[in-house]
């Protein structure tokens, strides 16, 4: 005989898990990623990793969800941008002032290493807990680079580089053997602003004055002990203690609290706004540019690159975005230290034609914006960048290493012949000649004066104004709003409510990542380059002649406009 109980159990119990008291999770030990590939294995892969957009939308949707009762965040391990941090503070504050619980717990705020940046993240949750064997790196931030010009002057290598302007310092690794004036006051105020933005933050979120956070900075790092006397962190517990209160506050012996990872909360109550709207709701299509800029398609690295973002993958979704009736603005997520040249030109001339098409664009700055990917940004209606946002460094370099000295010491020879009179100017085994030079500098001069105007155009400023500003000088966001590089301060929230002002759409107006083929369309040959599921791979060679040399030699491989150094701040 059928037991209808046991039958019906599992149907109680999924009914019970859907109303039950909800705790939100969210685990950034692994990092958390800003970007929405367009290839099918890559979307694949994607499905298990946490997305910045989702976690962000997912903790405001909590806010409002009287199911949810709490948020739990797990901080550590891969370093987060200060930007993204900034971002996930904004997010965690809106779900505070609707009066629930917020709990930030880490093993460890930078375990023999800073942890700076991690716990300003904490500061802004209601409750921060620590393991007992943990620390607290609250040590401040630092910017350091090497400078390797006696070491290569001893193998016999020489660098001819040429620059505009001289901020622009991305080779000074190789050229100098310390800080120049303007790279140390560059990297100098950027320090400074970060500094000025996390001693906020930590004043802020736990009722200390400024000086007492800057105090308490300059006696870190703090034993588990310590830090909790200082009033650092609320308590000392393990990650059983923590959930086990957490989850029991809202439990009772026949509904038990359920624990839900923000991201799959997020992407489980947003599955209508995937699927096509039999209305045509017009709506927000985020397209998302992250990585080195080159020629080509986007695509994620086989060899563990990290991102590329190609101007044909970007160029064709704006060009899909301008020309989709249900689009009525666009949100353009760059996150990228620049890159090619051209690669960036192309993308900056689709923003301008989808802006003068009627279709508002508003650029969405992530951690990094700068060079080629404030090149790509410059024509939008309005940049909204975060304050800790590595953005500016309008300018342009391009430089060879000279191998002659090496390859003679060791041995080696090498002859060549020539066709022409700069048949050989890429060449590493010999200098530029006078006439190379001048070719050299007319396309550096070229090239500046003609990313100069473009952001002149775009910003409403004078050539001059903007040289002011530019000269290859980086900048955090709160620094390029007081220069009218960018025109708001905040993250994906503040770029989407803009874009649907522009755009005349509604305020809830729903936005969704642009293009989503479905999954007949990936099947089906794209007709032309215009067809929005034309995705191929990607060429990450961007310095054509000087592609190997560079590599090898550790010159960026993205291309001219590309930032200096690898900015992280932890």
């Amino acid at each position: 005989m059928v037991d209808v109980v046991k039958l019906l159990e599992p149907v109680s119990k999924l009914h019970q898990r859907r109303n039950a008291p909800l705790v939100l999770e969210l685990d950034l030990t692994e990092g958390i990623s800003d970007e929405t590939p367009g290839d099918p294995v890559g979307q694949l892969l994607a499905m298990r990793r946490q997305r910045m957009s989702d976690v962000i939308e997912g903790i405001r949707r909590g806010a409002r969800d009287r199911r949810v009762k709490a948020l739990v965040v797990k901080i550590g391990g891969y370093p987060i941008g200060m930007a993204k941090v900034q971002e996930l503070r904004q997010a965690v504050e809106v779900f505070r002032r609707s009066g629930k619980a917020t709990v930030a717990w880490s093993e460890s705020f930078g375990e023999f290493g800073p942890g700076s940046v991690p716990y300003y993240l904490a500061t802004a949750f209601e409750e921060v807990a620590l393991l007992p064997s943990g620390t607290v790196g609250l040590t401040g931030l630092s910017v350091t680079s090497k400078f390797f010009r006696d070491a290569i002057e001893k193998l016999g290598v020489e660098y001819e580089i040429g620059a505009r302007h001289e901020y622009k310092t991305a080779v000074n690794t190789f050229k100098e053997r310390g800080f120049t004036e303007a790279h140390r006051e560059a990297s100098g105020r950027i320090v400074e602003s970060f500094t000025e933005q996390i001693v906020e933050g930590i004043s802020t979120g736990r009722g200390l004055s400024p000086e007492q956070a800057r105090g308490l900075i300059d006696r870190g790092p703090f034993l588990a002990a310590e830090a909790l006397d200082a009033g650092l962190v609320d308590r000392l517990a393990y990650r059983d203690e923590i959930y086990a209160d957490l989850l029991g506050r809202w439990s009772t012996a026949k509904t038990p609290a359920h624990l839900q990872y923000v991201w799959r909360y997020q992407r489980a109550r947003s599955l209508p706004d995937r699927v096509p709207s039999v209305q045509r709701e017009r709506y927000v299509a985020m397209v998302s540019g992250v990585g080195q800029i080159v020629s080509g398609r986007s695509r994620r690295s086989p060899l563990g690159g990290g991102s590329a973002m190609g101007s044909d993958t970007v160029a064709a979704a704006l060009r899909a975005a301008r020309q989709d009736p249900q689009v009525g603005a666009v949100v353009f997520r760059v996150d990228s230290p620049g890159g090619s040249a051209t690669a960036s030109d192309v993308i900056w001339r689709e923003v301008k034609l989808t802006r003068e098409s009627g279709t508002p664009v508003v650029v969405s700055m992530g951690d990094v914006a700068g060079s080629g990917g404030y090149y790509v940004a410059a024509s939008a209606d309005a940049i909204v960048a975060q304050p800790g946002t590595i953005t500016g460094s309008i300018g342009v370099f391009v430089g060879k290493a000279v191998l002659s000295g090496l390859l003679d010491r060791i041995g080696v020879a090498s002859d060549s012949i020539d066709g022409s009179a700069h048949a050989g100017m890429f060449s590493a085994d010999r200098r530029f000649s006078e006439s190379e030079w001048e070719r050299v500098n007319a396309i550096l001069d070229q090239i500046y004066d003609d990313f100069t105007a473009k952001v002149a155009e775009g910003r409403g400023m004078t050539r001059e104004q903007v040289h002011e500003v530019a000269r290859g000088r980086v900048w955090t966001g709160k620094d390029a709003l007081a220069n009218g590089l960018v025109d708001r301060l905040g993250g994906l929230e503040t770029a989407v409510r803009l874009a649907r002002d522009k755009g005349g759409l509604a305020r809830l107006a729903p936005v969704r990542h642009y293009p989503r083929p479905n999954p007949l369309e990936r099947l089906i040959p794209a007709e032309s380059s215009e067809d929005r599921t034309a995705v191929a791979g990607v060429r990450l060679n961007a310095w054509g002649p000087l592609a190997e040399v560079s590599a090898r030699l550790g010159l960026p491989a993205a291309g001219p406009l590309v930032m200096p150094g690898t900015w992280e701040v932890r």
